[in-house]
């Protein structure tokens, strides 16, 4: 019998093909003779694997992660393990001293190992504009039993509002848009720059961007993210007279945020219809995936959206199930939820409310390598996309109008405040109340 082709190519021909292929095709591949399993399981092949399907960052921070713990572990099982992920481990935080005061779509980043809370709003529709801020450490996963203090930072400038954007951009922060005590749409953009005077103590420093003649249209509620530390894409939100928006801007911050243009993304049909509330969440290269949110008609949404802006035309398109062969495995349309990049190429998706308002407690993976298979025409992989995990501890409980931020490893994710749930009594006609909890969500893996 005459050899298969496969089998006159030399090692390094043969590595450069698998790493070209998913990863279920390279196991498949290794349990067809001994020979090939051997060089499908080398390190070699599933770092690169790694590195491919979940992003050079993720990687270099998982493998850190690991020799911070003295773990020496196979890329294919540190590979298969991340793929397997069903579980989280969820804690409330010991805070000792001041605390912020409870609130809702206000943002929450972790900078330069500060978690930093900015805005919201709270009892009484006050819009804030204080700014807190508590060192949690650069750590991967950092999992100090220590009490947190937090620090109020001074603040006044920006002023105050809800329902913006932060984003983090390296070591600072781009802030956008939002509504203010009055009820006025924003629409300035913020550089806000981390200092740290002492061990335990930073200030941020605060400057308006200078972006010329071409913004964005006032709004709050919209969704927003950043590319590769030079770009800020933000998306929809509610503008001047309430209405809902549907177009896609981007910030341009080559100039290394001395200052920055602004320009509209001419995206050919079809896109996302107008909403607030959803989410954008940037998955390497030149991608970005939304999800979900409110629309016009007030419709609560739980749509897929991949929007690719390194095209000569940025291109939206929706990913669309086939639901009867996922039935189980879709999230409910939401907004007010968050969506977190965390290790393994996952999109982790928490909380957020229904039509009726009702807040939601569950959390979702959103697998993004199944997803990327899926919108280039592989149908089989949409009963891979979404997965509900199950989570032990204390669970941060239904909510909604959160924020949250994920640590350097992607594998600890911080939840605070947000709209929750509350018994009725005659001064709460909707029984509903702000926390100001801080909670850790760890992905449970067996390493």
């Amino acid at each position: 019998m005459e050899a298969a082709p496969v089998a006159h190519l030399g090692y390094d021909q043969v590595l450069s093909i698998l790493r070209l292929l998913p990863a279920e095709a390279v196991v498949s591949f290794a349990a067809t003779c001994r020979a090939f399993r051997d060089w499908a399981s080398t390190d070699v092949l599933w770092e690169a694997l790694c590195r491919r399907d979940w992003g050079a960052r993720a990687a270099t921070a998982a493998a850190v992660a690991l020799a911070e713990r003295q773990c020496r572990l196979p890329w294919r099982r540190l590979y298969a393990e991340v793929a397997r992920l069903g579980a989280l481990s969820a804690r409330r935080l010991r805070v000792k001293g001041l605390s912020p005061r409870p609130r809702a779509s206000h943002s929450l980043n972790l900078v330069a190992g500060w978690l930093v809370v900015f805005g919201g709003g709270c009892e009484g529709g006050r819009h804030l504009d204080d700014i807190w801020a508590t060192y949690v450490g650069n750590g991967a996963g950092n999992r100090s039993s220590s009490v947190l203090c937090w620090q109020q930072l001074p603040s006044g400038t920006p002023n105050g509002r809800f329902g913006h954007s932060c984003t983090l951009v390296g070591d600072a922060l781009v802030m956008f848009g939002g509504i203010n005590d009055r009820g006025l749409r924003l629409n300035d953009t913020w550089i806000g720059q981390i200092i740290s005077e002492e061990p335990c103590k930073m200030r941020i420093s605060w400057r308006l961007l200078e972006v010329g003649p071409i913004t964005p249209s006032p709004r709050g509620a919209h969704a927003a993210c950043c590319l590769d530390d030079k770009f800020i894409v933000i998306h929809g939100g509610i503008g001047v007279h309430g209405s809902r928006l549907g177009d896609t801007w981007l910030l341009d911050l080559s100039d290394g945020l001395r200052s920055g243009s602004w320009r509209q993304m001419e995206d050919t049909g079809p896109f996302p219809s107008p909403r607030s509330g959803h989410t954008l969440t940037w998955i390497g290269e030149t991608h970005l995936v939304l999800f979900g949110g409110r629309g016009s008609e007030y419709d609560v949404l739980n749509d897929v959206w991949l929007f690719d802006i390194g095209d000569h035309l940025p291109q939206w398109k929706e990913l669309k199930c086939d639901l009867s062969s996922i039935l189980g495995e879709l999230p409910s349309p939401r907004v007010g939820h968050s969506a977190t990049l965390v290790l393994g190429g996952k999109i982790l998706v928490y909380g957020g409310e229904d039509s009726q308002r009702r807040r939601m407690d569950d959390f979702w993976t959103l697998d993004l390598p199944a997803l990327l298979q899926f919108q280039s025409g592989s149908r089989k992989m949409a009963k891979r996309m979404w997965k509900k995990l199950r989570t032990d501890g204390q669970s941060p409980h239904c909510r909604s109008f959160h924020g949250a931020c994920v640590d350097t490893s992607g594998c600890c994710v911080y939840v605070f405040g947000g709209m929750v749930d509350a018994l009725a009594h005659p001064a709460e006609s909707l029984g509903l109340r702000f926390d100001g909890q801080l909670y850790q969500v760890e992905l449970v893996l067996h390493l």
